[in-house]
This record gives C-alpha cells, structure tokens and sequence, in this order.
C-alpha cells in the first residue's frame, strides 16, 4: 500500500545527493517563489543530515501505548466496569493489526489484504484523531469516542486544565456586588467564606489562647462557630490582605490586594472605583479570592498590590481609578439644574 511504498522511496532516498541537486536548482532558477520553496527543502534535508535522522523514521511502525493511570479502568457497582475511550481505540488498533498479521500468514489474496489494512490505518487515524478524517468512532449512547488528540486539546485537555492552571487551597470564588461604603483598599469578605480561607490561623489562635488543644478540637470548635472562633476570625484578618483576581486576568491589576472586611451573606464587596482595573460590572460578575500565606507574600500584597498603589495604569500612566455607572449618573443627577419656563418659551 502507499505508505510501505512512501517508506521504501524513502529509505533509497540519498540526502547528500538530493541537497547537491537543490543547491544546482537553487542557482539556476531566478524566480524568487521557486528560490523559497526549494531553501524550504534545503532547510530540512540539513536537518536530517545534522540531526542523523533518516527520512524513513518519518513513517510509524510501532504505536506506543500510554500509561494505565492515564486510560483507568474504574469498577462500578453489579462487576461492572467503566473505562476509558482509549481503552476502546487501543484494543480496536490490536485487534485489526493482529487479524492482519494472522491473513499474511494465510496467503490471502490482495485484495482482502489491502482492505484490512485500510481498516487498520483507519483504527490508527482515530486513536490519534477521531473523527477526523470521515466519520467519527462511536461507543455507548452514539457518542464520539474521545482520542488522544481530544485529550490534550481544548480548555478541559491536559494543558489548559492541568499543566497551565491548578486548583489551591486558601481560595474561594464568589459574585461581586457594589460596596460605596469600602475605602477604596478594602473589599467585604463574606463571613463564611472567610472562616474557610483563614482556618489555619484560627487553629494555631485557638491553640495560643488555650480554647483548644488539639487540630480537631479547633476544627469541632470551628464547625459549632461559637463566640470566640468570630472574635479570633477578626483578629486574624485585621491587616492579612486577601488578593482579588477577575478573569480574564489581561493585565496586572486584574489582581489587587485589598484588606477584607468581615460582612454577612455571601456576595464579595468592592469598591466601585476599581471597577474600571478588573473590568468589573456587578450583573453577576464573579471573583476569585487568593489569601497570601508567608510573611514575604503579606508584605508584598501591602507595598505593591494594594489598590491605593494602583491608581495610574501601568501601560500609559493615565489615572485608571476613573468614575463610572451609577457614579457618573448619580453626579449627573445631583448637579442637575432645574428647568425654568415652560416649554414654549424656551
């Protein structure tokens, strides 16, 4: 078939001769479109040549199989089991590629043959690719099988969703509202959500304190929320700035530090002014909220990202805390003069 075919073209390929023939080429043509297609072919012969591949290499003989952890088997309840999509492409590669090593054996006739390993290239195709070239492999529920390709791209493949971005401890996510009663370097921490994020400090307070002492009994005492465990909440934040972090984070103040201050319900407060640095609107905007743990992380959060540090855009020096929404349509409104006369006379 065409790709035993392209191999052997390949392996009777003479790199040191085709490149004397492309340099001949190079100087006897004086189109300039010819000149770069042909230092195009120059370009990669050299790099065969230097690297000591060879042009053959270029067609897969062996698939490599990747990890169990990677294609799990899960066991469900009934001896049943769920497994992977790649599972289902590996075995269907091996089974075509075992039916036609048992057919070369056999002697069976050409065309046969050339069929199965059609059907192999295919099961090829759609373990690195489903669905690519024709129709797409499908299982259960008439559902496209997920290939390799499929696993690493997207935002839920292994790059975006593993490699360039994790999940932390010490954060949280919750919708931003208005808060015109802030100063403008601090933000309203839902009470709740800030019981969470600064647990740890509350333990070593409660341990300090005598309350508690044992991890666990802090964590009971906590889970009862009694008096003291809000008393301590609020020493605890009192000068711990917390980082806000609005996606898409674009530029640097799409995180700002601010100092939390302790509020009921489960909205995050913000000052209108930095409304403009994030981007914000409050019809359902969401920010995620980061607590610095070492005292380097604090102090850096105080002297450098705290909002009333941030007032001039980084980019063009122009002051970027401008009024905006309700602020520049409230202003309107109260300086507004009355009209007088009717409307004939005007």
């Amino acid at each position: 078939m065409g790709a035993e075919a392209l191999q052997d073209i390949l392996a009777n390929m003479d790199l040191e001769d085709a490149l004397e023939e492309l340099y001949e080429q190079m100087h006897e043509t004086k189109s300039k479109q010819i000149k770069k297609k042909l230092s195009n072919r120059l370009k990669i012969i050299q790099g065969f040549i230097s690297s000591g591949a060879k042009p053959e290499w270029m067609i897969l003989e062996a698939i490599p199989v990747i990890p169990p952890d990677l294609r799990p088997l899960v066991p469900l309840e009934g001896g049943r089991f769920a497994t992977s999509d790649l599972n289902d492409l590996y075995r269907r590669v091996i089974n075509r590629n075992n039916r036609l090593k048992n057919l070369l054996q056999l002697k069976t006739p050409d065309v046969i043959i050339h069929n199965e390993k059609r059907m192999l290239q295919e099961a090829v195709d759609a373990l690195f690719d489903n669905g690519r070239h024709g129709r797409a492999i499908t299982g259960s529920g008439n559902r496209a099988l997920k290939s390799l390709s499929d696993m690493l791209k997207g935002k839920q493949g292994r790059f975006r969703q593993n490699l360039l971005g994790k999940r932390v401890d010490y954060s949280g996510r919750s919708v931003i509202v208005i808060g015109p009663e802030l100063k403008l370097h601090q933000c309203g921490l839902p009470k709740k959500m800030a019981l969470t994020l600064f647990e740890p400090f509350i333990i070593r307070r409660l341990k300090e304190l005598g309350f508690v002492h044992t991890v666990r009994g802090a964590r009971k005492m906590i889970e009862s929320k009694s008096p003291e465990v809000w008393d301590i909440l609020e020493e605890v934040t009192k000068g711990h700035p917390v980082l806000l972090n609005r996606a898409p984070t674009l530029h640097r103040l799409s995180i700002q530090a601010f100092e939390p201050v302790l509020i009921e319900g489960n909205a995050i407060r913000i000052h209108p002014l930095v409304c403009t640095p994030y981007n914000a609107d409050f019809d359902g905007d969401q920010m995620a909220v980061h607590v610095p743990l070492s005292l380097e992380a604090i102090m850096e959060a105080k002297l450098l990202m705290l909002a009333t540090h941030n007032i001039f855009s980084p980019s063009s020096g122009k002051p970027i805390l401008t009024p905006s929404q309700d602020i520049v349509l409230g202003s309107y409104y109260l300086t507004m003069e009355p009209r007088s006369g009717t409307p004939d006379e005007d």
